[in-house]
C-alpha cells in the first residue's frame, strides 16, 4: 500500500454489494469483504449468518484520496444502501446487514457525522438515518468464495436480483465518477 492510501471500512448490508459498487469507484484501489464489530474471533459466514457474532457483514476499501475524498466515498455508500432501516437491507434481515462506518481516525470520524447531517438536511432519506459510526477494532477477511462474488457469479440469482441493479445504479447516478474499464 503507497503512501498515497487510506482505508475505509464500512457496513451496509450484504458485503457482495458493497464490494461490486467499490471495485468499479474512481480512486479505489482495492475492496475485501469481511467481518468487523463483533466480538467472537475469526467468525465464519455461517457463524455471522446467524446474527449472534455481534459482527456485521462490511467492505474494506483502499483508495487514494487525491483522487477520492473520503466524503464522497461516503456519499456513495449512502446512495447504494437504505441507511433508515435498522438490521436489515431489504430481505436480508439481522444485525450483520446494519449500516455502519467503522472509522479508521477521528478525521473519518468526524467526516462520516458531517456526511450524515448533510443527507440529513438535504432529506435525502425520508427516514432518520440508523447508520453506526464507531472506530474499528478488527476486521475478518471473507473466506476465498466470498472474494469478488459478484464478477465471479454475475448471474446467479441474487446477483442479478439484488448486486445488478444496485450496481447499475451507481453507474448511472456517479457516472463521472465510474472508472473506464467498469463502463465499458
Amino acid at each position: 500500500m503507497s503512501a498515497t492510501q487510506e482505508t475505509a471500512t464500512l457496513g451496509g448490508g450484504c458485503f457482495w454489494c458493497l464490494e461490486a459498487v467499490f471495485k468499479d469507484l474512481r480512486g479505489v484501489s482495492w475492496v475485501m469483504s469481511g467481518y468487523a464489530a463483533g466480538d467472537v474471533p475469526d467468525p465464519s459466514y455461517q457463524a455471522v449468518c446467524t446474527g449472534r457474532t455481534g459482527h456485521a457483514e462490511v467492505v474494506q476499501v483502499k483508495f487514494d484520496p487525491s483522487q477520492l475524498a473520503y466524503a464522497d466515498l461516503l456519499r456513495v455508500f449512502f446512495s447504494i444502501h437504505d441507511p433508515t432501516t435498522q438490521d436489515r437491507q431489504g430481505n436480508d434481515v439481522g444485525s450483520q446487514y446494519r449500516s455502519i462506518i467503522l472509522t479508521h481516525s477521528d478525521a473519518q470520524a468526524e467526516a462520516a457525522r458531517a456526511v450524515m447531517q448533510e443527507i440529513t438536511d438535504a432529506k435525502i432519506w425520508p427516514r432518520k438515518l440508523v447508520t453506526q459510526i464507531e472506530p474499528l477494532t478488527v476486521f475478518y477477511e471473507a473466506e476465498p468464495e466470498h472474494h469478488d462474488y459478484f464478477t465471479r457469479n454475475p448471474y446467479s440469482g441474487y446477483c442479478q436480483v439484488v448486486v445488478a441493479p444496485k450496481v447499475v445504479k451507481f453507474r448511472k447516478q456517479f457516472a463521472d465518477r465510474v472508472k473506464r474499464q467498469a463502463a465499458e
